[in-house]
């Protein structure tokens, strides 16, 4: 039996509706994913990488944005600024991302973020924490870059609080390495202790890479410290830890979000025990949404606990929201995803927190102050410091309007 023109035609109109239209964007969604996979820093960047992967494959299982499916273009960084922005250069270039998540590492984003910027192609940053890195650009018409982490000034805050005011020392003994990292921490730490009246009665700085500061924790312990605040990462935390029990001296120790990391805390061992950070996510299931990522995280990877539970929460709600910001746009062109991203319109879920208008045209951070906690390390592991903050916790805690970011100026080298 011949068709009928009819049918001939039905079947013509539906052969042409199944081709893309001219111009239009097709196959997958390509987004870049840096940060350092190997080295001292690894455990934030294989826990971003785990995470953001099981964000993909949730959103692809569900369709994909736009009706085409999100492929990674995965980098590793090493922690290395030069190699960073090579990578940038490339993921901008070569391989055209519609987005970038990364990196891990404040020398890093630093020295790369000025080719998004120029190419405007949105970066989100889920785990550097330099606060130059969103106001850097904070004054364009057109600003791209995008964070999901509680920076350093939130951070400092939070150590001289609990430090001084929380727990009442007067004698404070700082330990920072000498990347872009650990300086801008330092400056910030000694500002909010300003505000207390308190002066440190010791201050040391230190290479990455250092195997004993021995010398500096006893300089600090005959100066009278009552306790150690610091600002570097996993292994010179090990090194501190290690060094100050050498010493037989029980000064608490006190510092940014890396003392919470699995190369802290599987070096230091028990002499981890008691130390206390910023945390924007515990790994406990104190509520549904976390559960089940928890869960879900651990049985993926064969773990029994998460090596950086902060960069994967944070790394997880970043892919959400960046495909959330893809779906509103209608598109992956950069101004169309920077201007979602600005005005996003629906709540996104996150374990984090559930993110409603996480940022602005004029503020590029989602995490305010009032969504940290304290986490304090206890047989091991990581929990809540306070009592108060794991109540709040199940309930989740939203994000605050602050001012307009101000304009900073810092070196790029890490």
């Amino acid at each position: 039996m011949r068709p009928t023109r009819t049918l001939l035609a039905v079947l013509a109109g539906a052969w042409f509706f199944s081709i893309p239209a001219f111009g239009a964007e097709s196959g997958p969604i390509r987004i870049g994913l840096t940060c350092p996979f190997t080295g001292g820093s690894a455990p934030m960047g294989e826990s971003l990488r785990n995470a953001v992967r099981m964000a993909v494959e949730e959103i692809n299982w569900k369709g994909g944005v736009l009706g085409r499916q999100i492929e990674l273009v995965e980098r590793d960084d090493e922690a290395n600024p030069d190699k960073g922005r090579a990578i940038a250069e490339e993921l901008i270039g070569k391989a055209k991302v519609a987005a970038t998540i990364g990196s891990c590492n404040t020398g890093v984003v630093l020295k790369g973020m000025d080719l998004y910027q120029k190419a405007k192609v949105p970066l989100l940053v889920p785990v550097a924490t330099g606060v130059a890195i969103t106001r850097t650009y904070s004054k364009e018409p057109e600003h791209y870059i995008f964070r999901t982490s509680a920076n350093d000034e939130i951070q400092a805050q939070m150590v001289a609080r609990e430090a001084v005011e929380r727990r009442n020392f007067r004698k404070v003994a700082l330990l920072h390495d000498t990347t872009a990292y650990g300086e801008q921490g330092k400056d910030f730490l000694l500002a909010e202790l300003v505000k207390y009246g308190v002066k440190p009665v010791s201050v040391s700085a230190f290479p990455l890479g250092v195997a004993d500061l021995t010398a500096a924790l006893d300089k600090a312990r005959k100066a009278g410290a009552e306790v150690i605040l610091t600002y570097t990462v996993g292994p010179e935390l090990a090194v501190i830890a290690n060094g100050r029990a050498r010493l037989g001296w029980k000064a608490p120790l006190i510092g940014s979000w890396p003392l919470s990391w699995a190369n802290f805390l599987n070096v230091a061992k028990g002499n981890a025990e008691g130390a206390s950070m910023p945390q924007t996510f515990i790994e406990e299931p104190v509520n549904s949404r976390r559960t089940e990522f928890i869960v879900t995280y651990l049985g993926k990877n064969n773990l029994k606990r998460i090596s950086s539970a902060v960069s994967a929460a944070q790394g997880y709600d970043t892919m959400l929201l960046l495909a959330a910001a893809i779906r509103q746009a209608g598109s992956t062109a950069g101004p169309k995803i920077r201007a979602a991203l600005e005005n996003l319109e629906d709540r996104v879920p996150g374990v984090v927190t559930t993110y409603e208008r996480p940022f602005t045209a004029q503020d590029h951070e989602a995490i305010t102050d009032n969504m940290v906690v304290m986490g304090e390390v206890r047989r091991g592991l990581v929990l809540f410091a306070h009592k108060d903050d794991e109540k709040a916790a199940i309930v989740g805690r939203k994000r605050q309007a602050d001012e307009m970011p101000r304009a900073v100026s810092i070196t790029a080298n890490e």
